[in-house]
């Protein structure tokens, strides 16, 4: 430290035409400057420019020492074995934003490109960053248990930063209540909320028929209901099967002929009934009206059980609410997924999960809208630019597209940006089978495993899937002629599973195609500038959530702590048992 102030001194004196000679390297010269200043030491020298000689000097002294004092500390808290900074330098921001501008000509000639517009934020390299973004042709899927960082540190950043359209599927009104808002700043946001998880009034409807018109359509539809009341869509027995095949024709009958939805509710419920046949012959669908007519002459008990298996397969649909919701209406808008995959609005899918959900009905909207944002790419010349969000929140429990794992790669390349959030890889393979999870799981070409991973034998896969390295062992040999050393070296898991298992909350593996495993940092989005008005807009929703919560379960009451709920005229409102939170 006395070097670098006796020789900014020195520097001071010099520049301010005092002399360039400093004072003796010696004892006495520290007790001068402890008790005459430094303008003892340099006479004639103005004190500011001496202090001013001595802070410039060690600034520079002190910059370098702290860049290499960090980056040997961060050396040292990164695990051996995981990437680092030079392997994910197509991940960092510059690497990153060369990739955007490649896959995105709307970019092209523009100097300065906000983060956002570059790629999806992942998380911060662990332990000190920098930031990481996947490119707008990567697919991602994600495992973490529950609560441990999957909405506030992926749906909701995802969502929140996205630059053009949005698709959300959710079993819960948490990551709506903290994006509407912000996402009605950017455009149009519809809420298909049939089951009343967030308690939105109806404001849109969506032809469900309007998918129907071709054989595909009609089929993929069917195999949505279909999924969701099978609980391995990879194993399908005959019943099954055969419903599906009796949807398809009657959901084809119906959307070529303009029958409505509840008519067609009446075509399962009566088997005998000849109208579908028909209605196939007069559209000139003469092989799919023998199939349904053969179904319809066969056995007693094997069309009454393959009609039965149909019809509970759309037993959501006898509820007039969620009918409502998928059936024209003239005084609603409708939402259409060809113009909705071209601008910059949100539809956000909500639903619950068991029996009686509206799984079928969510998992079709999404699947029409991602295969909208497909015909757009093609248009487009093979990609949507801005890119279309798919962020598919409990994906196993209301949006269980049979085939998501074939398509997975194929969305990639259209610019379709699906990340798919689930609570292990069993639960994946519950739904999709062990072949069609393995499909997801390698057509993804990002991976982030997060905390709670119980599943011994799959974190035992991912261990072996992150390596191994060498670990140097010394050994010391004491004899007479004196002491040696030598070193062994052996192989040792780079994370071992009960590491992976004990994940904090907030961190996650992340496995990109073709780099090294890294451990990152997610970015949950209250710790994010801006977050104030985010936080304040969320309760604001939440609020609102909550009494029209209040109005649909209590009619006529008034909500204690919620204001604004009168009862019937004439009648004192009623409190109730406990107040709303």
């Amino acid at each position: 430290m006395f070097t670098v102030v006796r020789a900014g001194g020195t520097l001071g004196s010099g520049l301010t035409g005092n002399g360039w000679d400093g004072p003796p390297f010696a004892l006495s010269t520290v007790q001068r400057l402890v008790s005459e200043g430094p303008t003892g030491l340099w006479p004639g020298a103005p004190a500011a420019a001496l202090y001013g000689g001595m802070l410039g000097l060690l600034v520079l002294v002190a910059v370098p020492l702290a860049l290499v004092a960090r980056m040997l500390l961060g050396r040292a808290g990164r695990t051996k074995g995981l990437a680092g900074r030079r392997e994910l330098a197509a991940m960092c921001p510059k690497g990153i934003e060369a990739r955007a501008r490649d896959l995105r000509p709307s970019l092209q000639g523009r100097d300065r490109l906000h983060p956002d517009e570059t790629g999806n934020l992942l998380g911060d390299l662990s332990p000190n960053g920098p930031e990481l973004r996947s490119s707008y042709e990567d697919v991602e899927l994600d495992l973490m248990a529950p609560r441990a960082g999957k909405s506030t540190g992926i749906a909701v950043p995802r969502v929140l930063r996205a630059q053009g359209a949005v698709l959300l599927t959710s079993n819960k009104s948490d990551v709506y209540a903290v994006t509407r808002a912000e996402r009605e700043r950017a455009g149009t946001v519809w809420t298909f909320d049939p089951q009343g998880i967030a308690h939105t009034p109806r404001a849109m409807w969506w032809n469900l028929l309007g998918e129907c018109h071709t054989i595909e359509g009609a089929r993929r539809m069917a195999g949505h209901f279909v999924a969701s009341v099978n609980d391995d869509t990879a194993k399908k027995d005959f019943w099954i099967s055969a419903a599906q095949n009796t949807l398809t024709a009657l959901f084809l009958a119906a959307a070529r002929s303009g029958t409505p939805l509840h008519q067609l509710l009446g075509w399962l419920a009566d088997p005998a009934d000849r109208t579908p046949v028909d209605l196939l012959r007069d559209a000139g669908l003469v092989a799919m009206a023998e199939q349904l007519q053969g179904t319809v002459r066969g056995a007693v008990e094997t069309r009454d059980g393959i009609y039965e298996t149909a019809r509970q397969t759309v037993s959501c649909l006898l509820d007039p609410e969620i009918l409502a919701w998928v059936s024209p209406d003239p005084a609603l808008p409708e939402f259409r997924p060809d113009l909705h995959v071209l601008g910059e609005d949100t539809l956000y899918l909500l639903s619950k999960d068991g029996g009686g959900s509206a799984a079928g009905v969510i998992a079709g909207l999404a699947d029409a809208t991602m295969r909208a944002g497909v015909v757009a790419a093609e248009r487009m010349g093979g990609r949507l630019d801005p890119p279309l969000t798919a962020v598919l929140d409990e994906a196993a429990n209301v949006c269980r597209i049979s085939d998501l794992p074939d398509l997975y790669s194929h969305f990639g390349s259209r610019g379709i940006n699906v990340v798919t959030l689930l609570q292990s890889y069993r639960q994946g393979a519950r739904v999709w089978g062990e072949v069609g999870m393995d499909a997801l799981w390698s057509a993804a070409t990002i991976k982030l495993l997060g905390a709670g991973l119980d599943d011994a034998d799959f974190v035992q896969k991912i261990s072996t899937l992150v390596g191994q390295h060498d670990v140097r062992t010394p050994t010391i040999s004491r004899g007479r002629e004196g002491t040696s050393r030598s070193y062994s070296y052996r192989q040792e898991a780079v994370l071992p599973p009960d590491r992976i298992r004990a994940l904090p909350k907030g961190t996650a593996l992340l496995l990109a195609t073709g780099v090294k495993p890294a451990l990152i940092r997610l970015r949950p989005w209250y710790k994010e500038p801006g977050a104030a008005a985010i936080s304040a807009a969320a309760k604001a929703e939440t609020a609102a959530i909550t009494e029209r919560a209040a109005r649909r379960l209590l009619p006529g009451t008034e909500a204690a702590g919620v204001p604004g709920l009168p009862g019937p005229r004439g009648v004192p409102g009623v409190p109730l048992s406990k107040p709303v939170p």
